[in-house]
């Protein structure tokens, strides 16, 4: 799909530089890959304080049983 976009240059120059991509497209590409995980991080900072956790869970019991 291609989209125009009215983007400033200096900012897109300043992201593929500091990037190290060799086109605008890989640039802007990894922007909004970056964008994304933030927000979907932003996400699950939401989540805290709202899962209830099973007090009878033993992290350490699964592990020393799957080491063996």
């Amino acid at each position: 799909m291609t989209t125009n976009l009215a983007l400033d240059d200096q900012l897109i120059e300043d992201a593929r530089r500091i990037g190290q991509h060799k086109t605008k497209r890989e640039a802007v590409t990894a922007a909004l890959e970056a964008y994304i995980r933030h927000h979907k991080q932003l996400d699950v900072l939401d989540l805290f304080d709202q899962i209830d956790y099973d007090p009878e869970y033993d992290y350490k019991a699964l592990r020393r049983k799957a080491r063996r």
